[in-house]
């Protein structure tokens, strides 16, 4: 089965100026786990997921350095406390937008979407044409109907 059997189109999308609060109103009123965020010329440039609004609320991973003669050395990479803190203190999609986005096309195998959502805890997964416009999305929520309509075929569920 194909990403263009089970996406959900059209997408709700939203610009890298909305603010944060309108993103968590859009998310939880529409029962929907990620917005792709859009460019001007349409393009994908991020996504804002739940996952990207709860680390507002968060603890700041601090990095773990040693001190050594006049300078210091990082145990791990810095990066990860400048994003911690660009989430908490952003207001706006470009703010707290994951970045790159894990695409697929209409013709991604389901299985290689669902490795990539496990694997790579990416969440939705928007779907992109021949010509890298926005065409269609894959959430858990469609894997998981996908999983529940092979189960109600074989019988394993009760359809009462």
């Amino acid at each position: 089965m194909q990403a263009k059997e089970i996406m959900t189109s059209p997408v709700l999308t939203v610009a890298p100026d909305t603010p944060v609060a309108q993103i968590a109103h859009l998310l939880r009123e529409r029962h929907i786990s990620g917005a792709p965020v859009v460019g001007d010329s349409g393009e994908v440039v991020g996504i804002v997921t739940e996952i990207d609004l709860i680390k507002r609320h968060a603890r700041v991973h601090f990095p773990v350095y040693l001190p050594f003669l006049d300078s210091l050395i990082f145990l791990e990479s810095p990066r990860r406390y400048q994003e911690d803190v660009r989430h908490v203190l952003g207001t706006t999609a470009q703010d707290i937008m994951t970045r790159p986005v894990r695409t697929a096309t209409p013709e991604t195998d389901v299985e290689d979407i669902a490795t990539m959502m496990v694997e790579e805890r990416a969440n939705p997964i928007p779907i992109l044409g021949e010509s890298g416009a926005l065409v269609g999305i894959v959430s858990h929520t469609d894997v998981i109907r996908l999983v529940e309509q092979a189960e109600v075929g074989e019988g394993d569920v009760d359809s009462e």
